[in-house]
């Protein structure tokens, strides 16, 4: 009789339970905010409990041990187990994880284990039948199947970049992070999220494709973080209506209704009112495709771009620009902002513009880091001087030499760090 069995004793050994540990700060009843309150009840000045949750992981390199899972599976974990198949428990090490796919990698030690072969995304076709691998509800080596029902769905609020594999293979909590394979046993997504109105899974499942994951995850290997590369380009779906005006015949594709300023697409020729049809040779669904595509390439990638303009087919190349590439490194102006890069900045308020000195990346244990800046930061005061751009920030310090103080816009919030 046809089964599915040889195929999962070949796939199912791969596919690992993850366990987390993370310290949740438990919130405090107003009686307790009062120190004397406390001392008096002997009663701790930071309470917090143990939490523990479970999901899903899959081995797609037994050589180097490297484990692929989702990132808000192992979101501020302080201690991560691995199960494998065999029953061993391994502690991981995470090796990082990206909020804007959802991607995080870990690494176990590499003794006698067994790897999922990685297929190719970009060759499923709605209908093509699927396998759901993982620990729902903590059931480990759980297999549903199903189809493929949708490609490229996104639009749906769960992360930042999303283009999504749409399933009926029954998903629940605890799949997260779990291989979706092909009837061949490869994997081609990462199960992710589901739509469950009642709490249980009525057949809306969606996956990570893998050839989103395995860009993450590269880059993840190589330098332990995303580095985005930028283009310049605002783009919205093309509509009927918009090909009609535009004068195209095309019916799939994305507008560009914008173009910075001295951006990488300007360079490369790109205008407003370009018809996007495909990137690098593979055919563009609509605006959140282009953004995936062109958003998840590196720094001195080049781009192929297809775009109709005034009725003739054209093709674009233009390289990935480094978003930070007019910023400064911190250790120019002061040894207590190294490994951070810095740049005249501001953001936008209700009333004008709150402009400062921009923070972008941090390098971990920097210095800057240890001073307590976070990429995205907006500085606005140091050692209680106002500073307004790079310039007043360097005489600043100069004049003062010791860093006393901070005080920074962060996630629309105004921050005071002393360092006394």
């Amino acid at each position: 009789m046809p089964s599915l069995a040889p195929m999962l004793e070949r796939t199912v050994p791969a596919v690992v339970n993850i366990a987390t540990v993370t310290r949740i700060e438990i919130a405090d009843n107003p009686m307790l905010r009062d120190p004397f309150f406390r001392r008096f009840f002997d009663i701790p000045d930071h309470r917090e409990r143990r939490g523990q949750s479970l999901g899903s992981g899959v081995i797609v390199d037994s050589h180097n041990g490297i484990v692929l899972t989702n990132h808000h599976v192992v979101n501020k974990a302080e201690q991560i187990e691995v199960t494998l198949h065999d029953g061993r428990t391994l502690l991981a090490e995470l090796v990082g994880s990206d909020p804007q796919t959802d991607v995080a990698v870990l690494r176990v030690p590499s003794e006698e284990l067994q790897q999922l072969p990685v297929g190719d995304s970009d060759q499923l076709r709605v209908g093509d039948f699927v396998i759901a691998v993982g620990s729902p509800f903590g059931l480990s080596q759980t297999v549903t199947s199903g189809i493929v029902s949708a490609l490229g769905r996104s639009g749906l609020g769960i992360e930042g970049y999303e283009s999504y594999i749409q399933t009926d293979a029954s998903i629940n909590p605890g799949n997260s992070g779990g291989p979706l394979v092909n009837l061949r046993g490869e994997l081609i997504g990462i199960n992710t999220a589901i739509i469950a109105p009642g709490g249980g899974n009525v057949g809306i499942g969606f996956a990570i494709p893998i050839n989103m994951a395995k860009v993450v995850m590269d880059q993840l290997l190589e330098h332990g973080e995303v580095r985005r590369g930028l283009f310049g380009v605002g783009v919205q779906d093309l509509t009927p209506d918009l090909a009609r005006a535009l004068g195209v015949e095309v019916h799939r594709g994305a507008v560009i209704a914008k173009v910075e300023s001295n951006s990488a697409a300007e360079r490369a020729g790109v205008r407003p009112g370009d018809v996007v049809t495909r990137v690098d040779g593979a055919e563009v669904r609509g605006a959140a495709d282009l953004r995936n595509r062109i958003g998840l390439k590196r720094v001195g990638d080049t781009v192929e771009l297809q775009i109709v303009r005034d009725g003739r087919m054209r093709t674009i190349r233009g390289k990935v620009a480094d978003p930070y590439e007019h910023f400064v490194e911190g250790a120019r102006i002061s040894r207590a902002l190294s490994g951070a890069r810095l740049a005249d900045g501001n953001r936008p308020l209700q009333r004008g513009l709150l402009v400062g000195v921009d923070v972008g990346p941090v390098e971990p244990a920097s210095p800057a880091a240890e001073t307590g800046l976070r990429q995205g930061d907006l500085l606005l005061e140091v050692n209680g001087q106002r500073i307004n751009n790079l310039q007043e920030l360097r005489t600043a310090l100069r004049q003062t030499r010791a860093l006393t103080s901070l005080r920074l816009w962060r996630d629309g919030q105004l921050l005071l760090i002393s360092r006394r």
